[in-house]
């Protein structure tokens, strides 16, 4: 199926399926039970089966949508009411302003909130708006972060400069939305301090936008009152939802989301609830429709991907959902983020090794290589644990390309401590490494540890841990230097004409001479020189 134009795009419901039992089963056992269920535990009944709905199936559900009766009670069909009504709005006040009505979509933050943000973009679309880069939008949103201070700092600079814009345009609105809204002090410093701001929901209620929205323009545009729809957990999870993405080639694709794990220094688990796995046959769905609209690359996205499925009727794992997605026709590339060590089983190493489809990049958060500060962090894992994984992992995966997080600063942290994880850098040889200054986040056990480390000190620690793992980095990237790898071409490239810009198996960025036309193609490049961070490379033509 060609892809649509943006008009026509697809909608990625869930996708019909066979009748019945997968073609390819899955089994897994049912611990009450101990009996062996197939297909995910699927009964072969029409009640089960899924529907892909393309614009036009949308369009037609919109149009059996009586604006006169009450919104409907369950979901997604409420926020189809709430996308028609607005629609009839957009229009109007399109005639009034003689323009379009202009949405601004920020995003800061992981991979699930860009995934989130493509939501987002999705549904202000199909109300009628036109997406554009400028903050002086008719509708403004900043879907936030709060894993460090220092994006809390951001939105708030940035709700700052946009009280004059509002004074000036008062008919703009301004919505918050994602982690950071999850923290009660943060929502009362912006009912205090930031009156600007018109709508703020959280990470559990994505899917009502256009309903809150609704509440806005609709219900009350003169009351002036700021509209709070901030849930503490849910179990609910609405897909079934418009979603623009950024590229028609790749896309992330949700299979759970939340987190359990409870690191000590983590705020995640308290701001995007606890872990809650979409069915796999809803995963095989969606990615099936991606692939039918040209994507080639999908990343399967959660807070622990490791732990998928632990909370299903009948549980699934990580490993067998991968064996079930590589069998997907027309999908060239699998990627998944983040890993838990802790979680990684001997089961998902198997599957890494004999998969012709898994890129051979694996995320693997480090923290620290201190024992002690482990157990601090509550990551249920040990520096010698983690080392061993690593060396299982390579053994299945020689050339897996690794990369990972440090923090440097943890309360408590000695020069010890340190060293161990300096050590396991030298050990494990990081491709790349994200490494962080210890941020305290209010609410977490960390915060309120002991034995705060000067900063000083953390900075001094910073700067030798960054320089090691970039030299390690380059050293890395140069053994690379003359090989030929496959290469996802994503964009033409913004700083050099005539060039474009892609990704390795590895995920390692190149840069080579190519035309627009090869972008979402998969091609084959020598890698010429290394920068460092980056390859400049040149296609091999057969």
């Amino acid at each position: 199926m060609k892809r649509l134009r943006k008009a026509e795009r697809n909608l990625f419901f869930d996708q019909i399926i066979e009748e019945g039992c997968l073609k390819d089963r899955l089994k897994f056992r049912e611990k009450e039970a101990g009996l062996l269920y197939g297909c995910f535990g699927m009964e072969k009944s029409m009640e089960n089966r899924n529907k892909v709905m393309n614009w036009q199936e949308f369009e037609t559900k919109l149009q059996e949508i009586d604006l006169k009766g009450t919104p409907p009670e369950t979901e997604p069909e409420r926020q189809y009411y709430f996308i028609k009504k607005l629609r009839v709005w957009a229009e109007e006040k399109k005639k009034e302003l003689k323009r379009p009505l202009y949405a601004n979509i920020t995003t800061f933050g992981c991979q699930m909130n860009a995934r989130d943000s493509e939501k987002i973009t999705g549904i202000m679309e199909m109300i009628g708006y036109e997406i554009t880069e400028r903050e002086d939008a008719d509708f403004l949103l900043y879907n936030t972060c709060t894993v460090r201070e220092n994006a809390n700092l951001k939105v708030y600079g940035r709700l700052g400069q946009l009280k004059s814009r509002k004074q000036n345009n008062p008919e703009m609105v301004i919505a918050l939305c994602g982690c950071m809204m999850q923290e009660k002090p943060v929502v009362e410093k912006i009912k205090k301090s930031y009156r600007n701001v018109d709508i703020i929901f959280g990470t559990h209620n994505i899917f009502k936008l256009a309903e809150l929205l609704s509440m806005e323009v609709l219900d009350r545009p003169q009351s002036g009152k700021m509209i709070i729809d901030v849930w503490e957990d849910t179990t609910q999870i609405v897909e079934e939802l418009p979603t623009e993405r950024k590229y028609p080639f790749k896309s992330g694709v949700n299979i759970m989301f939340g987190c359990n794990n409870f690191c000590s220094y983590c705020i995640v688990p308290y701001v995007r609830g606890r872990e809650r796995s979409r069915e796999p046959e809803e995963i095989l769905a969606e990615i099936r429709s991606l692939v039918a609209d040209g994507v080639v690359e999908i990343m399967l996205l959660g807070q622990n991907v490791n732990s998928y499925g632990k909370n299903l009727e009948h549980p699934v794992s990580f490993a067998e959902l991968l064996e079930e997605v590589e069998k997907i026709e027309g999908l060239e590339r699998i990627r998944f983020m983040t890993s838990h060590p802790k979680d990684l089983s001997e089961e998902l190493i198997k599957v890494l090794g004999k998969s012709k489809k898994v890129c051979h990049h694996l995320h693997l958060p480090l923290q620290s290589g201190s024992s002690r500060l482990l157990e601090k962090m509550n990551r249920h894992y040990t520096k010698e644990s983690y080392l061993e994984l690593v060396d299982r992992i390579r053994a299945a995966v020689p050339d897996i390309v690794l990369s990972t997080d440090i923090i440097v600063g943890f309360p408590g942290e000695t020069e010890e401590d340190f060293k161990d994880t300096m050590e396991v850098v030298e050990r494990v040889r990081y491709d790349s490494a994200f490494t962080f200054i210890y941020s305290k986040r209010t609410g977490t056990p960390a915060a309120s540890m002991e034995e705060q480390v000067s900063e000083e000190t953390t900075k001094e620690r910073f700067d030798r841990l960054l320089k090691r793992v970039q030299e390690i980095s380059a050293e890395k990237t140069e053994l690379l230097t003359g090989k030929t790898a496959r290469v996802l071409v994503e964009e033409v490239n913004k700083r050099k004409s005539g060039y474009v810009t892609g990704r390795t198996d590895g995920n390692h960025l190149v840069h080579f001479q190519g035309e627009k036309e090869l972008v979402g193609k998969i091609v084959d490049v020598m890698l010429e020189e290394s920068k460092g961070f980056y390859f400049m490379g040149r296609q091999m033509l057969s």
